[in-house]
Protein backbone atom coordinates (compact mmCIF):
# COMPACT_ATOMS: atom_id res chain seq x y z
CA UNK A 1 0.00 0.00 0.00
CA UNK A 2 1.29 3.42 -1.08
CA UNK A 3 2.06 5.65 1.68
CA UNK A 4 -1.02 7.27 3.66
CA UNK A 5 -2.12 10.63 4.88
CA UNK A 6 -5.06 11.46 6.93
CA UNK A 7 -6.70 14.91 7.65
CA UNK A 8 -7.94 14.95 11.23
CA UNK A 9 -10.16 17.90 11.77
CA UNK A 10 -9.03 20.44 14.89
CA UNK A 11 -11.77 20.30 16.64
CA UNK A 12 -10.65 17.10 18.00
CA UNK A 13 -8.56 17.79 21.09
CA UNK A 14 -5.18 16.97 21.39
CA UNK A 15 -4.34 14.23 24.14
CA UNK A 16 -8.08 12.53 23.31
CA UNK A 17 -7.55 10.81 20.57
CA UNK A 18 -4.46 8.85 22.17
CA UNK A 19 -4.82 5.65 21.18
CA UNK A 20 -6.00 5.88 17.71
CA UNK A 21 -2.41 8.16 16.87
CA UNK A 22 -0.59 6.06 18.51
CA UNK A 23 -1.67 2.95 15.99
CA UNK A 24 -1.47 5.41 12.87
CA UNK A 25 2.33 6.00 13.89
CA UNK A 26 3.30 2.66 14.62
CA UNK A 27 1.59 1.74 10.97
CA UNK A 28 3.36 4.23 9.16
CA UNK A 29 0.39 6.74 8.71
CA UNK A 30 0.50 10.37 8.84
CA UNK A 31 -1.54 12.78 10.01
CA UNK A 32 -1.91 15.90 9.55
CA UNK A 33 -4.44 18.74 11.56
CA UNK A 34 -6.46 20.73 9.65
CA UNK A 35 -9.92 22.21 10.05
CA UNK A 36 -12.17 20.33 7.99
CA UNK A 37 -15.86 21.03 6.55
CA UNK A 38 -17.16 17.41 7.57
CA UNK A 39 -16.03 14.83 9.67
CA UNK A 40 -13.15 13.92 11.86
CA UNK A 41 -11.00 12.23 9.27
CA UNK A 42 -10.32 12.32 5.43
CA UNK A 43 -7.89 10.78 3.24
CA UNK A 44 -5.29 12.97 1.51
CA UNK A 45 -5.78 11.93 -1.75
CA UNK A 46 -4.21 14.31 -5.37
CA UNK A 47 -6.69 16.63 -4.99
CA UNK A 48 -6.67 17.57 -1.52
CA UNK A 49 -2.84 17.36 -2.26
CA UNK A 50 -3.45 19.61 -4.55
CA UNK A 51 -4.89 22.33 -1.98
CA UNK A 52 -2.53 21.83 0.61
CA UNK A 53 0.65 22.28 -1.82
CA UNK A 54 -1.51 25.37 -3.53
CA UNK A 55 -1.94 27.23 -0.30
CA UNK A 56 1.64 25.96 1.36
CA UNK A 57 3.22 27.69 -1.72
CA UNK A 58 1.25 31.02 -1.62
CA UNK A 59 1.91 30.44 2.16
CA UNK A 60 -1.49 30.99 3.47
CA UNK A 61 -3.59 28.68 5.73
CA UNK A 62 -5.89 26.41 4.07
CA UNK A 63 -9.59 27.48 4.53
CA UNK A 64 -12.18 24.28 6.04
CA UNK A 65 -14.39 25.22 2.68
CA UNK A 66 -11.48 24.78 -0.05
CA UNK A 67 -11.84 21.25 0.87
CA UNK A 68 -15.28 20.95 0.01
CA UNK A 69 -15.06 18.92 -3.68
CA UNK A 70 -11.56 17.80 -2.58
CA UNK A 71 -12.94 14.42 -1.44
CA UNK A 72 -16.44 12.36 -0.93
CA UNK A 73 -15.53 9.86 2.00
CA UNK A 74 -15.19 11.17 5.47
CA UNK A 75 -15.92 8.83 8.87
CA UNK A 76 -17.18 11.18 12.15
CA UNK A 77 -16.38 9.59 15.23
CA UNK A 78 -18.19 10.04 18.80
CA UNK A 79 -16.14 8.52 21.85
CA UNK A 80 -19.53 6.88 23.09
CA UNK A 81 -22.93 6.60 22.97
CA UNK A 82 -24.07 9.00 24.90
CA UNK A 83 -22.11 11.61 22.50
CA UNK A 84 -24.28 10.17 19.75
CA UNK A 85 -27.19 10.81 22.09
CA UNK A 86 -25.85 14.62 22.82
CA UNK A 87 -25.72 14.96 18.69
CA UNK A 88 -29.19 13.24 17.88
CA UNK A 89 -31.28 14.30 20.83
CA UNK A 90 -29.59 16.82 22.48
CA UNK A 91 -28.29 20.86 22.23
CA UNK A 92 -25.59 19.58 19.56
CA UNK A 93 -28.46 18.39 17.53
CA UNK A 94 -28.27 21.77 15.76
CA UNK A 95 -24.40 21.02 14.79
CA UNK A 96 -24.92 17.99 14.06
CA UNK A 97 -28.24 18.65 11.14
CA UNK A 98 -26.00 21.31 9.51
CA UNK A 99 -23.19 18.78 8.95
CA UNK A 100 -25.09 15.46 7.98
CA UNK A 101 -26.82 18.55 5.85
CA UNK A 102 -23.68 19.74 4.22
CA UNK A 103 -22.00 16.02 3.52
CA UNK A 104 -25.51 15.16 1.70
CA UNK A 105 -25.51 18.68 -0.28
CA UNK A 106 -21.90 17.80 -1.59
CA UNK A 107 -21.93 14.09 -2.68
CA UNK A 108 -19.71 13.28 0.64
CA UNK A 109 -20.59 9.64 2.44
CA UNK A 110 -20.59 10.37 5.82
CA UNK A 111 -19.45 7.60 8.06
CA UNK A 112 -20.53 7.90 11.82
CA UNK A 113 -18.08 5.59 14.28
CA UNK A 114 -19.18 5.25 17.39
CA UNK A 115 -16.78 3.73 19.95
CA UNK A 116 -18.58 1.53 22.62
CA UNK A 117 -16.91 -1.43 25.35
CA UNK A 118 -20.33 -2.34 26.71
CA UNK A 119 -20.21 -2.64 30.59
CA UNK A 120 -22.00 -2.82 33.98
CA UNK A 121 -24.52 -0.15 34.35
CA UNK A 122 -24.70 -1.20 37.61
CA UNK A 123 -24.32 -4.05 39.27
CA UNK A 124 -27.07 -7.08 37.73
CA UNK A 125 -27.12 -5.26 34.76
CA UNK A 126 -24.73 -5.30 31.56
CA UNK A 127 -24.51 -3.71 27.92
CA UNK A 128 -23.32 -6.26 25.88
CA UNK A 129 -20.55 -3.80 23.35
CA UNK A 130 -22.83 -2.31 20.61
CA UNK A 131 -21.73 -3.50 17.20
CA UNK A 132 -24.38 -2.05 15.20
CA UNK A 133 -27.55 -0.61 15.00
CA UNK A 134 -29.68 -3.79 15.65
CA UNK A 135 -27.76 -3.96 19.05
CA UNK A 136 -28.65 -0.59 20.10
CA UNK A 137 -32.02 -1.25 20.57
CA UNK A 138 -31.31 -3.40 23.64
CA UNK A 139 -29.11 -0.59 24.93
CA UNK A 140 -30.04 0.22 28.58
CA UNK A 141 -28.56 3.92 29.04
CA UNK A 142 -26.65 4.15 32.59
CA UNK A 143 -28.43 7.48 33.27
CA UNK A 144 -31.83 6.06 33.53
CA UNK A 145 -30.57 3.81 36.43
CA UNK A 146 -28.91 6.71 38.34
CA UNK A 147 -31.33 7.27 41.70
CA UNK A 148 -30.27 10.15 44.81
CA UNK A 149 -32.68 9.90 47.98
CA UNK A 150 -34.61 7.29 46.59
CA UNK A 151 -35.64 9.75 43.11
CA UNK A 152 -34.44 8.82 39.68
CA UNK A 153 -32.30 12.13 38.23
CA UNK A 154 -32.42 11.19 34.59
CA UNK A 155 -36.16 9.76 33.95
CA UNK A 156 -36.08 11.32 30.51
CA UNK A 157 -32.68 10.06 29.36
CA UNK A 158 -32.87 8.83 25.67
CA UNK A 159 -33.50 5.08 25.29
CA UNK A 160 -31.51 2.62 23.50
CA UNK A 161 -34.20 1.64 21.00
CA UNK A 162 -35.29 5.57 20.93
CA UNK A 163 -32.00 5.96 19.59
CA UNK A 164 -31.80 3.50 17.08
CA UNK A 165 -34.91 4.23 15.45
CA UNK A 166 -33.50 7.62 15.19
CA UNK A 167 -30.45 6.55 13.76
CA UNK A 168 -32.02 4.78 11.18
CA UNK A 169 -34.15 8.10 10.12
CA UNK A 170 -31.00 9.55 9.87
CA UNK A 171 -29.37 7.08 7.30
CA UNK A 172 -32.46 7.00 5.46
CA UNK A 173 -32.88 10.98 5.13
CA UNK A 174 -28.81 11.51 4.84
CA UNK A 175 -27.38 8.64 3.26
CA UNK A 176 -25.06 8.55 5.95
CA UNK A 177 -24.33 4.91 7.90
CA UNK A 178 -23.70 4.87 11.23
CA UNK A 179 -20.55 2.00 12.44
CA UNK A 180 -19.93 0.96 15.73
CA UNK A 181 -16.77 -0.70 17.17
CA UNK A 182 -14.40 -0.60 19.76
CA UNK A 183 -12.43 1.60 21.53
CA UNK A 184 -9.25 -0.13 20.63
CA UNK A 185 -10.13 -0.94 16.84
CA UNK A 186 -11.51 2.62 16.06
CA UNK A 187 -8.03 3.63 14.33
CA UNK A 188 -8.07 0.61 11.86
CA UNK A 189 -11.53 0.87 11.40
CA UNK A 190 -11.33 4.42 10.57
CA UNK A 191 -8.78 3.90 8.07
CA UNK A 192 -10.65 0.73 6.36
CA UNK A 193 -13.87 2.78 5.95
CA UNK A 194 -12.14 5.75 4.11
CA UNK A 195 -9.90 3.39 2.69
CA UNK A 196 -13.08 1.27 1.57
CA UNK A 197 -14.78 4.16 0.08
CA UNK A 198 -15.26 5.81 -2.87
CA UNK A 199 -12.30 8.66 -2.70
CA UNK A 200 -11.99 10.52 -6.11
Amino acid sequence: MDKVTLLEDLNNKPGKHVRKNEWWQANGIEVIRQRLPVGDYILVNDKVQDVLDRKAARGVPVKMMDLIGTYNVVCDSKKDIQELIGDICGKSHARFKDELLLAQNNGIRLYILVEDDGGYVKKDIYNKPVRCLQDLFSWKNPRLFIWRKGKQLYPTATKGATLAKACITIEQKYGCKFVFCSHADSAKVILDLLIGGDNP
